[in-house]
């Protein structure tokens, strides 16, 4: 039987692929998947003078499009949501902020329900579990040690659909909610902390492996107390989340982190709020306010950096452009690393056959010319099929 699954042909762009760029490349799409394609198969589209590359995988995004993950709000959720896969990240997970304990679960009941119709890929609990000194946009009064039994709460409220969860091991329960979160199958993210290299030397051995957007909300590199920093930059099994918006990092210590890590165990992400893809203004942050002039999003009480406005293909472009970096391992931070990390390789964060039909276009200066999620036209086809 011939199957009904309607085929699109994807043909002339310069496919960004694991094996490297194939210039004039082909994919084909059927359905909602990638698949082997045929020479003389209908609905082409040609996309020459394009880049195609894999979807993009947001593992640390709060919020866009003026609404925010911490709502509690389906509606809103899916405004976030909405936002940034125009702007290319088809896959990501849902990022909150510090709350009580109650809000939090609220928030996860509503959120789970969104991972389970496939709207999002997981949840991220970033805070209330870490330092007072290094709390950035998180509210003082709600922060909490991490006891083991508090932190199974929160992880029993997602249903199964926690992927990640942000603490400072040096403050107590951390490291025995590092080995929990370990058993559990949750990531056990370092951030926010004011750990020494000993420390967080033995949160990595307790089972943490991913770095929150590495250098901010910790102490700085200091040649006689390294701090966390060095601890995680020389470990294989850390994968370091970078903000790649020219405001958090400048791009001296971001290409230093990349050197030292390489694409493979880089994250590019947009720790995004509210004001993502939208313009200057006040927006909420959990229970925190947050003024946005030209861009940076800072707390409206003391002034704090409070998350990004940033969009991951602003941090594609900014990474080739102004980085320097290849095509190939931007891509690689954007979506290949990520989708590893959060374990759902087999089925985004490259264009393979077998994997979804979660694609972006670009154009010739690396702006975003149509998006597909699952084999669907989120913007586009950006041209017409070919005659």
């Amino acid at each position: 039987m011939k199957s009904s699954h309607r085929r699109t042909v994807l043909t002339g762009a310069k496919v960004v692929l694991p094996t490297g760029v194939a210039d004039g490349g082909r994919v084909t799409v059927e359905g909602s998947r990638i698949v082997t394609g045929r020479p003389d198969e209908p609905g082409t589209v040609d996309l020459s003078g394009h880049w195609l590359l894999p979807g993009f995988v947001d593992m640390h995004v709060h919020g866009g499009g003026g609404a925010s993950f911490s709502a509690g709000s389906a509606e809103e959720a899916l405004k976030v949501i909405g936002t940034h896969r125009l702007h290319g990240t088809t896959t990501m997970i849902a990022s909150t902020v510090t709350g009580d304990l109650s809000d939090l679960a609220g928030q996860a009941g509503v959120l789970s329900e969104l991972v389970e119709q496939g709207d999002l890929a997981g949840l991220h609990f970033e805070g209330p579990f870490i330092a007072a000194s290094r709390c950035g946009a998180h509210e003082p009064s709600l922060l909490r040690e991490p006891d083991p039994a508090d932190v199974r709460k929160l992880i029993d409220a997602a249903r199964g659909t926690a992927r990640m969860l942000t603490l400072a091991p040096e403050l107590a329960g951390g490291l025995e909610s590092v080995r929990l979160l370990r058993e559990l199958g949750v990531i056990a993210a370092i951030g926010h902390t004011d750990a020494d290299y000993e420390v967080t030397r033995e949160a990595i051995e307790a089972g943490a492996s991913v770095a929150t957007h590495l250098f901010n909300a910790m102490p700085p590199l200091a040649h006689r107390a390294p701090g966390p920093i060095p601890a995680l930059l020389e470990d294989e099994r850390i994968t370091i989340e970078l903000i790649n918006d020219g405001t958090h990092l400048h791009p001296a210590v971001l290409g230093l982190a990349f050197r030292d890590a390489g694409p493979r165990r880089v994250a590019f992400i947009t720790d995004a709020m509210g004001a993502a893809g939208m313009g200057d203004g006040v927006y909420p942050l959990g229970p925190m306010k947050v003024e946005v002039t030209e861009g940076v999003a800072r707390l409206v009480e003391g002034g704090s950096i409070a998350g990004s406005t940033l969009t991951l293909d602003d941090a594609f472009r900014r990474a080739v452009a102004v980085d320097g970096l290849p095509v190939t391992d931007a891509v690689q931070a954007l979506s290949t690393t990520p989708a590893r990390v959060l374990g759902l390789a087999d089925s985004v964060g490259s264009i393979e056959a077998g994997k979804d039909a979660d694609l972006v276009v670009l154009d010739e200066a690396h702006r975003i010319a149509g998006v597909m999620r699952k084999g669907e036209w989120l913007s586009g086809p950006p041209l017409s099929p070919a005659v």
